[in-house]
C-alpha cells in the first residue's frame, strides 16, 4: 500500500508540474469547479508528461481530459474534508517542511559544525596523549578457556616474543601467527588509534611505549598481545578528516539538529513559534522561487488523491465480495483462458504413505482451505512432513503439473528428503468462480468503478475549457 501511495503522489506531481513561469500574460486555460487553471500550469504538466521518453504520448486535447479528471478527484477529496484529517495534516506538514527546513542553514553552517566537532575531538585526544600507530600480534584466548589452554597460549606468545627479540621481523611474525585476521595480512598494522578507541589493557600498553619500542606479552579480554609502537602524533589535521566529519554529521542526523537549533533561536528572538518561523520562511522562499509553491501543492494534492482513491475505489472494491462476483458473472467471456488450467496443489512428502493421506485430507475441504489443512494436519510442532505449492497452473508454470496433468516433459527429479510427490485438484477449461481469476477481476472492477466515479464527478462539478487558449499550446507528438 505504501508503494502504491508513493506512485500516486508521484503521478500527482507529474500532473501538476512545478511552475517557474511569470503569470504575466498567463491566461486561464480551464476552470474546474470554479477554480482557474493557468495556461502555464497546464502546459508545464503536459510537457512533463509527454517528454521524449514517454511511450503513450497524448495530444493536448487528450491530455486535457486526463488533467481534468485529476483535478476533479482532488475536488472530491476537499469536499470530503480529507484535508482536515490529522493523519493527512501531519504527513503533508512533513513533506512541506522537508522542502523548507534545509534553507534555514547553509554550507557555512555545516562547515562551522564540522570545525566545532574537530576542535572538540582534537582537544580531547591531545589532552589524553594524542594518537598512536601500532602493529600487533594477537593470540586469541576465550575468557572461559581452561587453565591448560591458557598455559599453552602463554607459551606460544612467549615463544613469539623471544623470536622477535632475537631479530625476527614483526610484520612477518604477525602474518604467520596473529589471530587478528583483519590486521595480520597487513603485517599486524592497525589504523591510527586515539584514547578510548580500543581495549583499556591494549591502550595502556600502547601509550606507555616509546617510538620503535615493543611491549612484553600482555593479556586482555581478547587474548595475549604483543605491540610494536611505530609512531605517535597529535590529532590529525582538519583537512585530512573533513570528509569523514561531514559523513559523521549526515549519519548522525546532525543537520536536523542544526536546523532545529536555528529554528528555535529565530523563534525565541521573534517571540513566536517554530511553526510560524517555518511559515514565514516558506512565504519568503516562494517569492524567490515560484516553483516551490507548486511543488508543495503537488504533495498536498497527491496525498489527497491517494486517500480519496483508496476510500472510493481500491479498498472499497477489494472488500466488495458480492460486487466482484456479480462483475465476474456478467463478464465471463472476458476471463476465458486460451488454454486449460489446473486448479490444485503439487506436494512432496517424506513417507509414501502420506501421499494418500494428503489427497484424502484435501478432498474433504474447499480449495481455499487447502493451505491451512496441510499446516494443521501435517506440519505441526516444527515437523515439516509436507512441502506444497498451491495455485492455478497453466502449462509451463510447474514441472510436476506439466508431467502429471498436461503430459508434457519428463518427471522432475525428486526433492531431497521429500522423495514422494503427488498432485490433487481439477483441470479446468475456463474459470469456474471469481476466485479463480480474482486478481484480474479486481483490477477490472476497480477500473469500472473509477470510470463511473469520474462520470459522476463530471456531472457534479462544472468544468469549462477555453478552447482558444488550449489551441495555442504546441503539440508534442
Amino acid at each position: 500500500m505504501q508503494k502504491r501511495k508513493s506512485v500516486i503522489i508521484s503521478l500527482a506531481m507529474l500532473l501538476c508540474g512545478s511552475m517557474a513561469f511569470s503569470q504575466s500574460n498567463d491566461p486561464v486555460v480551464m476552470t474546474v469547479n470554479g477554480k482557474p487553471v493557468l495556461r502555464s500550469e497546464f502546459e508545464y504538466a503536459y510537457r512533463k508528461n509527454n517528454s521524449a521518453g514517454v511511450i503513450d504520448r497524448k495530444s493536448v486535447a487528450e491530455y486535457a481530459e486526463l488533467f481534468i479528471d485529476y483535478k476533479l478527484k482532488v475536488e472530491a477529496a476537499l469536499a470530503a474534508q480529507l484535508d482536515t484529517l490529522t493523519s493527512f495534516q501531519e504527513e503533508f506538514a512533513g513533506c512541506r517542511d522537508q522542502q523548507i527546513r534545509p534553507s534555514l542553514i547553509n554550507d557555512a553552517d555545516i562547515e562551522a559544525e564540522a570545525r566545532r566537532i574537530y576542535t572538540l575531538t582534537q582537544h580531547q585526544v591531545d589532552s589524553l596523549g594524542g594518537m598512536v600507530k601500532v602493529r600487533h600480534i594477537l593470540l586469541e584466548l576465550g575468557q572461559r578457556a581452561p587453565k591448560s589452554t591458557e598455559t599453552e597460549v602463554k607459551q606460544r606468545i612467549d615463544s613469539i616474543y623471544k623470536a622477535l627479540k632475537a631479530g625476527a621481523d614483526f610484520s612477518e611474525m604477525a602474518r604467520k601467527y596473529s589471530d587478528d585476521k583483519g590486521s595480520a595480512s597487513a603485517g599486524g598494522s592497525l589504523p591510527w588509534l586515539q584514547p578510548g578507541q580500543t581495549l583499556p589493557e591494549f591502550e595502556a600498553q600502547a601509550y606507555r611505549l616509546k617510538k620503535g619500542e615493543m611491549s612484553l606479552p600482555f593479556l586482555s579480554p581478547a587474548g595475549y598481545h604483543i605491540i610494536l609502537l611505530e609512531d605517535k602524533s597529535n590529532f590529525l589535521p582538519y583537512d585530512s578528516l573533513r570528509n569523514d566529519i561531514l559523513c559523521f554529521i549526515d549519519q548522525r542526523n546532525l543537520r536536523d539538529k542544526l536546523i532545529d537549533d536555528r529554528l528555535n533561536e529565530r523563534a525565541q528572538a521573534a517571540h513566536t513559534t517554530p511553526a510560524a518561523i517555518l511559515e514565514k520562511q516558506r512565504m519568503e522562499l516562494e517569492k524567490n522561487d515560484p516553483s516551490l509553491k507548486y511543488l508543495i501543492q503537488e504533495y498536498h494534492d497527491g496525498l489527497l488523491l491517494f486517500e480519496i482513491s483508496n476510500r472510493t475505489i481500491w479498498e472499497k472494491a477489494a472488500r466488495d465480495e458480492a460486487g466482484l462476483i456479480d462483475y465476474f458473472n456478467h463478464n465471463k467471456k472476458k476471463y476465458r483462458w486460451s488454454s486449460p488450467r489446473y486448479k490444485g496443489v503439487v506436494f512432496h512428502v517424506k513417507e509414501v504413505s502420506d501421499v494418500k493421506k494428503v489427497t484424502k485430507a484435501l478432498k474433504k475441504v474447499d480449495f481455499e482451505k487447502w493451505g491451512s489443512i496441510l499446516e494443521k494436519q501435517f506440519n505441526q510442532n516444527g515437523e515439516i512432513r509436507v512441502k506444497a505449492e498451491k495455485g492455478i497452473f497453466k502449462q509451463g508454470d510447474n514441472a510436476w503439473i506439466d508431467s502429471e496433468i498436461f503430459k508434457h516433459g519428463t518427471s522432475p527429479a525428486p526433492l531431497k528428503d521429500y522423495p514422494f510427490s503427488g498432485v490433487c485438484g481439477k483441470k479446468l477449461k475456463a474459470p469456474k468462480t471469481m476466485s479463480d481469476v480474482r486478481k484480474q477481476v479486481l483490477s477490472d472492477y476497480q477500473e469500472a468503478m473509477e470510470q463511473q466515479w469520474i462520470k459522476d464527478l463530471r456531472a457534479k462539478y462544472p468544468v469549462s475549457i477555453n478552447q482558444n487558449i488550449l489551441k495555442t499550446i504546441k503539440e508534442l507528438y
